[in-house]
């Protein structure tokens, strides 16, 4: 393997564990803000152990992201010299942005968020969650942005090989750029949704914790009835967006190698096995027509095939047909389920619904499944472009760069990962299986809140004086004094 392909493989799996924790904690962000407002308003207990209990996964899911986001930015100077050197004027400033505007949110609030109850108002401490949070959000902003300007960029010139900068309202608001955001944070949210209905259907199955259960579950499937539908549209809107602007991306996902007769319309293909060798489809399994109006929404409507282009300008076309089914395919289960279990809470049987219960409990994960075959389907599908129709993948990686120098680092991350997010994702399975415990924290002592902070034991649990301690202490002191 040479270092063009080992660099995209390193690259591919680096993005593919980070991509996993901050997905969810922008999710999961959210959720505490909305948890700590209901404790707020009702000041119902369980809320507060609630916020305790995902806080927890929070900080450990947050450290990971940080992690590993920061190996995948050194790749760009090591690995991707040139796209560095020809697109850095445009992603330098994008990716700057996103320090300067969310990660510096985040860094400034979210030690108040972890540690600041009982130190700091209650308004002070739910604003702290609520930043965090927003700036979450920002941050996916950037992000996205930059990388919707590398699948449909606009807004520039191209000077001797240079990007240059022309119109920045342009670059960040690219074609592409608003259904995608909308996609991505719309998948964020589902994939935290599943993981907090999971985990609730989980214990009430197990019958421990039951009380919490029964309220993550019941958040989960009303945000799920709403957001998993939506999500449906947006990726409808999506793939029209992506037929516009990417029409060899679309024929790869659909392996749509050569037009249709006329007037017989465009077939969805259920399932096939790409050949691209011979540029067809082994044991195909299609629907007539349907392919039409799914993406042209029309009864007969055609799209450019893969034929239509040379073999040099077509993606790997197996990685992107079967990352897109993984992704419908979980999809439809997981929207199946979310209106199953509405109905079930609708007619008051959810939590004695086995069925429903089981398939919150198989579908736990089914989020971060659905979003890494989605960002397959995006990276791999604008192949063989890094900028798409611009810049050459061959043409960005870096010129010097030995083959055996990335394999040696390759199998470094590959190690390395393995026990750090290893051991992250073991201690993560363990606060899950504890559950939301009851929690007495401190009581908030900052603004005018008068009430004291319990006194804590060395072990760093409450400590309760026993009723004749003052007194004890008194009688203790007037002896010394006498003694003296």
């Amino acid at each position: 393997m040479d270092a063009l392909l080992l660099s995209r493989i390193q690259f591919g799996f680096v993005i593919s564990f980070h991509i996993l924790f901050p997905a969810f904690t922008i999710g999961l962000a959210s959720w505490l803000a909305f948890v700590e407002w209901r404790w707020l308003r009702t000041r119902d207990t369980l809320w507060r152990d609630l916020y305790f209990f995902w806080i927890k996964l929070f900080a450990v899911s947050f450290g990971m992201g940080v992690v590993s986001g920061i190996v995948m930015s050194f790749q760009f100077g090591t690995n991707w010299a040139t796209l560095s050197e020809q697109a850095g004027n445009i992603l330098g400033p994008l990716l700057s942005y996103e320090v300067l505007t969310a990660f510096f949110l985040e860094a400034t609030f979210l030690g108040v968020m972890l540690f600041g109850w009982g130190r700091v108002s209650e308004k002070l401490h739910f604003l702290s969650t609520s930043m965090v949070a927003l700036g979450t959000l920002i941050s996916t902003f950037w992000i996205i942005s930059a990388n919707s300007w590398m699948q449909t960029p606009q807004g520039y010139s191209l000077v001797d090989g240079v990007f240059h900068p022309d119109d920045w309202f342009a670059i960040i608001f690219n074609p592409s750029f608003p259904v995608r955001l909308a996609h991505m944070v719309l998948a964020a949210f589902i994939t935290t949704c599943f993981v907090i209905g999971g985990v609730g259907a989980s214990y009430l199955l197990r019958g421990v914790h039951i009380d919490a259960g029964k309220r993550m579950l019941k958040a989960a499937v009303l945000f799920a009835a709403i957001t998993v539908p939506a999500q449906v549209i947006v990726g409808d809107l999506h793939g029209l967006n992506a037929l516009e602007h990417q029409p060899t991306k679309v024929a790869a996902l659909e392996g749509h190698w050569e037009s249709a007769p006329e007037g017989e319309g465009m077939p969805f293909v259920v399932f096939a096995v790409p050949n691209e060798r011979a540029e067809r489809n082994d044991m195909e399994i299609a629907i007539p027509r349907a392919g039409s109006i799914i993406l042209t929404h029309t009864w007969d409507g055609e799209i450019p095939p893969l034929k239509s282009v040379p073999a040099s300008e077509r993606p790997p076309v197996k990685p992107v047909f079967f990352a897109f089914r993984v992704m419908v395919g979980l999809g439809t289960l997981m929207l199946i389920l979310a209106l199953f279990s509405l109905y079930k809470f609708w007619r008051g049987t959810l939590y004695e619904s086995r069925v429903a219960l089981r398939g919150w409990r198989l579908l736990t994960l089914a989020g971060f499944v659905c979003m890494l075959a989605g960002w397959y389907v995006t990276e791999i599908g604008r192949q063989p472009y890094v900028i798409y129709g611009l810049l050459r993948t061959a043409d960005a990686v870096s010129p010097t760069l030995a083959a055996a120098a990335v394999m040696t680092s390759l199998i470094v991350y590959m190690v390395v990962y393995a026990i750090v997010f290893g051991s992250g994702m073991w201690y993560l399975t363990r606060l899950v299986k504890k559950g939301p415990l009851p929690h007495e924290p401190p009581q908030h002592t900052g603004g005018g809140d008068k009430t004291p902070a319990r006194p804590l034991s060395a072990a760093g649990e409450d400590f309760e004086p026993a009723p004749d301690f003052h007194v004890a202490r008194a009688g203790t002191a007037g002896r010394q004094d006498r003694e003296e």
